[in-house]
């Protein structure tokens, strides 16, 4: 099963189609880190990574991880080793907070873009995650909560998604 992001404002997975958005910049082949651009290509998807204290658990075949207040996804060029890894919070590398005080990751699954052995520099933290109002994204998918809670009862474990 193959999600398809066909534009820069539709998702379809099946027959359902939703609306969403992307990187305020478009899609690319030759992504950067912090280009404002979502990869294209087709790729797997990790796991979902959800807020107890505001939601609960979502119906899905995906594995799920609460989020932590400790929790963030390393963006830092400077240690190799950890980055596009979900890392425990330490103020001197940088990162993608995952517990937010907005609501944009009460639901989010990494996109599995320069993921197995990542290069430094060719873009991490590459989710789909919330949006309330559709702006562009720094670089990820982003749909509404309701679409996001269909999307998730669909999807498999072995699911991927075709950015174009």
């Amino acid at each position: 099963m193959t999600i398809l992001v066909k534009n820069k404002h539709t998702l379809q997975l099946d027959e359902f189609t939703f609306n969403c958005c992307i990187g305020k910049k478009g899609s690319t082949k030759n992504k950067k880190e912090g280009d404002k651009k979502t990869p294209k290509g087709t790729f797997k998807l990790e796991n979902l990574y959800f807020r107890k204290d505001r939601l609960k658990k979502p119906l899905t075949k995906l594995k799920t991880i609460e989020i932590k207040r400790n929790m963030g996804w390393c963006n830092d060029i400077h240690f190799p080793k950890k980055y596009n890894k979900i890392i425990k919070i330490k103020k001197k590398i940088r990162h993608e907070k995952l517990r937010r005080s907005d609501h944009k990751y009460d639901l989010l699954i990494p996109i599995k873009y320069n993921f197995e052995k990542p290069v430094t520099g060719l873009g991490s933290c590459i989710f789909i995650h919330l949006t309330k109002d559709f702006k562009p994204t720094a670089g990820c998918i982003a749909l509404k909560k309701k679409d996001f809670l269909i999307l998730l009862k669909l999807i498999k474990k072995n699911s991927k998604i075709e950015i174009f």
